[in-house]
């Protein structure tokens, strides 16, 4: 079910997107080598925990931990362990939710564990970059294949793969509510995008082949072919004019020049 939010209810989905933003930045200089994909995860409960929220995550649908933790070639729900150890040149995606009095937000970033090779960095870089343009096309009366096809459009020009199987979602009281935001054209333009609405826009771009299958444990997703993957993702709301980013803090606003 598509929703349209309240001023009310913006306002309390403003709130739990500062606090997912907060989070993260937290996050960012956490993450180093030795760690294990586990303490992550725990410092992220305690985090989102200390500021009033509760993590969306944890126990949704049988998820066990609070942070999808995806080390490398695993796209996205890789499940934190106490025995996975990130090294020195890995990438670690950090997918977190959190419910904020009884609304929902949902980001995730990847992050590179010292020194990465280049061409990993661009990646990084460039699917960070596809939000940001792709959310230019997510304004009141256009349509959510917009999204999708500028995204992709972007994406073509560097060769990477962009994940079909897995796409954004709208996202309020629960965190998977209508419509589906792909990442790449379709062939209908999707529903039309209507001011208040709010959507998790969240590319998933691979270093090479865009197929991914998911592993015995029902959960995580990898590349097919082993290489990298990055995925970049942030809570918005469409307006009469550019979308306004809920899941960023205003200092990083004012970075990407985004409302």
């Amino acid at each position: 079910m598509v929703t349209i939010k309240t001023e009310r209810e913006i306002q309390l989905m403003r709130e739990a997107g500062q606090i997912l933003a907060k989070v993260h930045k937290e996050l960012e200089g956490y993450v180093k080598p030795g760690l294990t994909t586990l303490d992550l995860d725990t410092k992220c409960e305690k985090l989102i925990r200390s500021m009033g929220a509760v993590p969306s995550f944890k126990g949704y649908c049988g998820f066990p931990a609070s942070a999808c933790v995806s080390v490398n070639d695993e796209v996205v729900h890789g499940i934190p362990s106490a025995d996975r150890y990130i090294e020195e040149g890995d990438i670690v995606t950090l997918d977190v939710g959190v419910i904020w009095k009884g609304w929902q937000s949902d980001a995730a970033r990847t992050h590179a564990v010292g020194k990465i090779d280049s061409e990993v960095q661009e990646l990084i870089d460039h699917t960070r970059e596809s939000f940001f343009v792709g959310i230019k096309a997510a304004t009141d009366g256009a349509r959510v294949n917009d999204i999708g096809r500028t995204i992709e459009d972007y994406i073509n020009q560097f060769g990477y793969g962009i994940v079909e199987d897995l796409v954004g979602h709208g996202i309020g009281r629960e965190m998977h509510e209508e419509p589906e935001v792909p990442n790449f054209a379709c062939r209908s333009r999707g529903m039309k995008l209507r001011k208040n609405m709010t959507i998790a826009v969240e590319p998933m771009i691979n270093l090479g082949t865009w197929m991914v299958e998911e592993q015995d444990n029902g959960w995580t997703f990898v590349t097919c072919d082993g290489a990298p993957s990055a995925h970049y993702e942030n809570t918005i709301l469409i307006t009469e004019g550019e979308p306004e980013v809920l899941s960023l803090l205003p200092e990083e606003k004012k970075i990407y020049n985004v409302k």
